[in-house]
Parts: structure tokens; sequence; C-alpha cells
């Protein structure tokens, strides 16, 4: 099982989470983006669906692929 953490930071102007590299979208506070990142970590641990998803790497590059919906990443978040 491969493990994800949702780190938050300071970015452009006010506070994020970043995993693997990749920030989100900005929020004014840090508990805001707190929040978000504990959100974003139990979403990402949750069996769902066979789907295909999208997502941009480290590189800013986008890729396609299909997600097996019972594969899900260890996910944690580092405050």
């Amino acid at each position: 099982m491969s493990k994800l953490v949702y780190e938050v930071v300071q970015h452009d102007g006010g506070w994020a989470y970043k995993a693997d590299g990749v920030f989100s979208e900005s929020y004014p506070t840090h508990d805001l983006a707190a929040k978000a990142a504990h959100a974003a970590a139990d979403h990402q641990q949750r069996s769902a669906e066979t789907e295909v998803i999208e997502y941009q790497d480290k590189k800013g590059e986008w890729h396609t692929e299909t997600a097996r919906g019972n594969d899900r990443p260890e996910t944690s978040v580092k405050d």
C-alpha cells in the first residue's frame, strides 16, 4: 500500500496543503487549509468505484489513468 502525506504550508500569501509536491488552492487561514487537508486525506482513503482520474504531477504535467476503487493509499496530515 502506498502512503500519501498532506502537509499544511504557507503558500501564495495564505495557506495551502501539498501532497507529493503539488499544492492545493490557497486558503486565507491555517485552520481552513488544515481542515481541507484532513478532508482530502479522508476522501482519498474511501473505497469507491473503479474510475478514470486526472491529476497533476510535480512538474505540472497532467495524467489520466484508471484508479481501482479498492486500491487506496494510506494517508496522513502533517500540520
